[in-house]
């Protein structure tokens, strides 16, 4: 017989209109895939979801149109990375067999869970399953218990709902807890001649006072005609996480590590985060270094990047080096000062150059034994942070020029930048109107003249009424900073090339930096696959992880809040929309809504955009961006992580406004508080 000729179509997508992107699940069930380039989403209907779950990346063909406004639909033919394995529920157990009905109303099906797996889980439990098979061939995914809630707090279930509704495991495999138990801590003379020996040099690690992992550490040691040798020493992860493992399969999938107010949910299990790759005291480590001859001017003479091994020689918190900064004595007291002088004087040139100097304030809860919050300290930047921030931003600026400036076949090295666009124009034009009000000028002429307008409005503010404001409104106008191959530069940093080299064990980001900067140290570059699309996923992650901790601190907030109801404070408003105004305590900083419902009672108010302001139709009455209001804590509701505060003052009138309509009786009459001012029974007892 002649052989057939016909050729078979390779590309079994030829032809089609197949697209990958996010799909988003709505409370009703329905579909829309995300697809970057794409002007309108994609619907997808429930049954041509297949085994998909709100907020996978999917692979999806377009097969029609929904609607007349042309909104086309698609089928899902295939899950590209799950957003989530792990989902907390309900379990239902039967005969033969049991389910777990999902808490999240956008899992539109129930996980099946065999009966040898309930893993001692009961009818009516509350429990977090796995899914360990679904090929689509089913209806319903395959689970596991992995652990059952029902006895555990309500803290305990919302901060392990909040990680894996966000697509981050409670638990690490079996497979990577295995691998990790394989190494040893033992130190391998054949490796230790591979590296630059620095354990003879005075090194100190400084982080916060209850860090539980070590990534970096600094150096010192004076050479001669006033030269330093300063070492920024970083955790090698790369050491222990070999491509493709499993241990770096469950890094790259977690990407990051997330930090809740009480706990925790790491990207590297605690065998390597907090042991082997730690760079705890008295104990020789594996570390990739940056290494400079600098002098206090700042000027850098040459610098050296490779592999370490160092001993660090004494673990210094934040505010054991503050107190030596402000004149305390303490171990090590000169070489500090050295390097305080030097970081200040790096920031300095930073500044002149472009960055912008944002400060920076950070919320942090003070927990019993049950992580029920009894306190608020408001932490800000001082010289001890800024002291490693500026080495590290040195290391990380050092490492993205020395790999940028070389050359593979012709073209640029691909490595994982982290890049800060120019603001947004139409934000910036807003929020320089906004600043006008102040009394600010911006100059939106260049990027250069807008950094430099930036830095003297926060030194023109400083200490005043209008800081926060401004400064929190300034944040808002900037671009994300993002994780690319592309070089664009940091806005932000005033940096042209600039990188994450310091922090591996957190952020797997660092991790392809180290892997890369060995290759060309090497002369051995070879060019990660796909590198662009784990720049992206990576990007992807940190986004997820700062939108959990964000709502695990409003959570935090309002179980703090809830002792206070019915009690006053004095708040700055912090944002504004057409829903009301959100007012954060000046005591606390924790923030509620004033909801427009409650404001409708003086006026119908309407929401000026270019003023970030209510104003009232009728009498001209203004809630605005900064202005300071009296509040009492109206109500709180932990599940959904919301405060509602009652307005118990009003601005003061215009001096020209239209006359105010009569109203009946009660606060609008007189627009005064009669029946909130009264003399409050303090009886009750109230937290400090």
């Amino acid at each position: 017989m002649p052989k057939n000729t016909k050729k078979k179509n390779k590309n079994p997508d030829a032809g089609k209109h197949i697209y990958t992107g996010k799909l988003e699940v709505t409370r009703s069930g329905m579909g829309f895939v995300v697809v970057e380039g794409l002007e309108k989403d994609i619907m997808i209907e429930r049954d041509n979801m297949h085994n998909a779950f709100n907020g996978d990346e999917v692979r999806v063909e377009v097969k029609g149109h929904a609607d007349n406004n042309r909104r086309v639909k698609g089928t899902v033919l295939e899950v590209v990375r799950r957003k989530q394995s792990e989902f907390s529920g309900r379990v239902e157990v039967h005969p033969h067999f049991a389910f777990l009905v999902p808490d999240s109303d956008k899992i539109p099906v129930d996980i099946f869970l065999p009966l040898h797996l309930l893993n001692g889980a009961k009818h009516g439990d509350s429990a977090m399953a796995r899914i360990v098979e679904w090929t689509g061939k089913t209806k319903n995914p395959v689970g596991e218990i992995i652990s059952v809630l029902t006895h555990e707090s309500v803290n305990e279930v919302a901060m392990q709902g909040l990680l894996v509704e966000s697509g981050f495991p409670l638990t690490f495999p079996d497979d990577v807890l295995e691998e990790a138990a394989r190494y040893n801590e033992h130190i391998d003379e054949d490796e230790v001649a591979k590296r630059k020996d620095m354990r003879d040099t005075l090194t100190i690690t400084i982080d916060p006072i209850d860090a539980r992992d070590f990534d970096d550490a600094i150096s010192f040691r004076e050479l001669k005609g006033g030269w330093y040798e300063i070492g920024v020493h970083i955790a090698d992860v790369s050491h222990f996480i070999t491509p493709g493992s499993e241990l770096d399969k469950e890094a790259y999938r977690r990407a990051t590590s997330v930090y809740l107010p009480d706990r925790v949910s790491p990207m590297l299990p605690e065998r390597l985060s907090n042991e082997l790759c730690s760079l705890r005291p008295h104990e020789d480590k594996y570390t990739f270094s940056a290494v400079f001859q600098i002098n206090k001017q700042g000027k850098v003479k040459e610098f050296w990047l490779g592999k370490t091994i160092i001993h660090s020689d004494r673990r210094f918190a934040y505010e054991d080096v503050q107190e030596i900064i402000e004149g305390a004595n303490g171990d090590h007291a000169d070489e500090i000062h050295v390097l305080n002088e030097i970081a200040k004087t790096l920031r300095g040139q930073r500044f002149k150059k472009g960055a912008i100097n944002f400060s920076s304030q950070e919320l942090r809860f003070k927990l019993d034994e049950n992580a029920v919050p009894i306190g608020i300290v408001i932490k800000e930047s001082k010289e001890a942070h800024q002291l490693i921030e500026e080495f590290m931003l040195l290391a990380n600026r050092t490492v993205a020029e020395y790999v940028g400036g070389l050359t593979f076949k012709g073209d640029k090295v691909p490595f994982p930048y982290r890049v800060h666009d120019v603001p947004d124009e139409d934000k910036l034009k807003l929020f320089s109107l906004f600043a006008g009000r102040f009394g600010v000028k911006f100059d939106l002429s260049s990027p250069e003249s807008i950094s430099r307008s930036f830095n003297a409005m926060l030194e023109s503010v400083k200490g005043k009424p209008e800081q926060h404001v401004l400064e929190q409104l300034g944040i808002r106008t900037m671009s994300k900073a993002v994780y690319t191959t592309d070089n664009i530069g940091h806005y932000g940093l005033g940096f042209k090339h600039y990188c994450h080299f310091t922090s591996p064990i957190r952020r797997y980001p660092d991790v392809l930096v180290h892997r890369i900067l060995q290759q060309c140290l090497e002369n051995n570059i070879q060019p990660i696959k796909h590198l662009e699309n784990q720049c992206r996923h990576c990007s992807d992650q940190e986004r997820r992880a700062m939108e959990t901790e964000r709502a695990a601190n409003k959570y935090k907030q309002v179980e703090f809040m809830q002792s206070y109801v019915g009690d006053d404070f004095d708040a700055v408003i912090s944002g504004v929309s057409t829903y009301g105004f959100w007012a954060e305590t000046v005591e606390h900083k924790c923030e509620g809504m004033v909801s427009a419902n409650d404001l409708a009672e003086f006026d119908d108010f309407e929401f000026n955009e270019h003023e970030y302001a209510l104003i009232g139709h009728n009498t001209g009455l203004r809630f605005g961006m900064g202005d300071k209001v009296r509040v009492r804590v109206a109500a709180t509701n932990l599940a959904k992580r919301q405060i509602d505060y009652a307005i118990m003052n009003l601005p003061e009138m215009p001096a020209r406004r239209k006359k105010a309509p009569e109203k009946s009786a009660g606060r609008g009459e007189s627009f005064d508080f009669p029946k909130y001012n009264k003399k409050k029974d303090n009886t009750k007892r109230k937290k400090k």
